[in-house]
């Protein structure tokens, strides 16, 4: 046992949690453009040095990378992040860990009796932090996406400018303009008007196709279809941060959709629709095997669906849908996308719920383990 120990840990969990509020801190500042939460994270990596700096250790004086026994521990899951949502999530997990071992070292050090209540209250505050990081990432991201509406000209029983706007009231969360008959420019004129409506109303703006046309008009992103332009090159055109979805009809394909990066896969076709009648129906069954085997990957389920079905969606396991004729046919728009959305939503929480029953035993056997400080 190394009589440095402890200030060997405290130099180590210090900086994890200044390194996870940083992460946390840059995208809020960059990528969100959020200058209070910036603001706020900045606060909290301060108060953690504050903090540490009165547990009165030697700090880096401490260090020792070469002698450290866990340098060389790692697993293939810290390498791999699915989206920026995730990096925001890891990131969260790394701070507030780090922050619950230095508010444990710190109740064995009787003059750092204030700075174990500091800290506790500080990772209390960084749960918040990093939620509200996190919940603003999703925005306008696929993970969190219920109903996507692909809007098309030609399936709306009203002019397409009014379903936009009964689309955005309703709750949608992502519009998918998708055009194949007008060319390149009336295309980007089309798209253009789309955003002009639905950005101001946090929805995000989705092209069918065209890349370019997507870059060009400064969407959220594109759709992709098997013949397609790879999402790789996809995403050099509409950028890092660009939305990039794909079809997926068979098990291999979305195998190839997630392995290329792919924010989100539309799986399908779940029943007949008008839109593609000639493509076969996939129906539960691949929407079961889908989930099965790509659980953290974002899906829409395509093809079909509307308020009829979409319960056989749900019981499929099916979180998210993107729709067409349900929506842009419909003599109510906004009626049938809220319709919708609560349903998949309401799934969601049922989904959360199920999930904490489950943890319960494990955290209060953690809890009790931690002994009066946990929470």
């Amino acid at each position: 046992m190394r009589r440095d120990g402890l200030d060997r840990l405290i130099d180590a969990s210090a900086n994890r949690a200044r390194e996870g509020v940083r992460v946390l801190e840059d995208l809020a500042r960059f990528v969100l453009d959020d200058r209070n939460l910036a603001g706020d994270l900045k606060a909290a990596r301060h108060e953690i040095a504050g903090a540490v700096s009165d547990l009165g250790v030697r700090g880096v004086a401490a260090r020792d990378t070469a002698g450290d026994v866990g340098t060389s521990i790692g697993t293939d899951a810290e390498y791999e992040r699915p989206g920026i949502v995730a990096v925001a999530e890891a990131a969260g997990g790394r701070a507030t860990e780090a922050v619950r071992a230095l508010e444990e070292i710190a109740k064995t050090v009787s003059e750092a009796t204030t700075s174990a209540a500091r800290l506790e209250s500080m990772r209390y505050r960084l749960y918040d932090l990093a939620a509200a990081t996190v919940a603003g990432l999703s925005r306008g991201r696929p993970v969190g996406w219920r109903v996507q509406v692909l809007l098309t000209g030609s399936a709306c029983r009203r002019p397409w400018r009014e379903v936009l706007a009964e689309v955005v009231a309703g709750g949608a969360d992502a519009v998918q303009v998708r055009e194949k008959d007008l060319d390149p420019a009336a295309l980007l004129e089309r798209v253009r008007a789309v955003v002009e409506v639905a950005r101001p109303a946090g929805v995000a703006v989705i092209v069918n196709d065209r890349a370019d046309v997507a870059a060009a008009a400064e969407a959220d992103g594109v759709h992709l279809g098997q013949d397609d332009l790879p999402v790789e090159v996809a995403r050099r055109v509409v950028g890092r941060l660009g939305i990039v979805g794909g079809s997926s009809h068979t098990l291999d394909e979305a195998a190839r959709l997630a392995a290329a990066g792919c924010d989100y896969a539309g799986i399908g076709r779940f029943a007949a629709s008008g839109t593609k009648p000639g493509a076969t129906a996939g129906g539960a069954d691949f929407v079961r095997a889908f989930v099965a085997t790509h659980a953290s990957m974002p899906h829409l389920v395509i093809g079909g669906v509307g308020p009829s079905n979409v319960g056989d969606v749900i019981a499929a396991g099916g979180r998210g849908v993107a729709v067409c004729e349900s929506v842009c046919g419909a003599e109510d728009p906004a009626a049938v996308v809220a319709d919708l959305r609560l349903r998949l939503q309401h799934a969601v929480a049922e989904d959360l719920a199920a999930a904490d029953a489950v943890d319960a035993p494990g955290r209060a056997d953690a809890d009790a383990t931690a002994g009066s400080g946990a929470s």
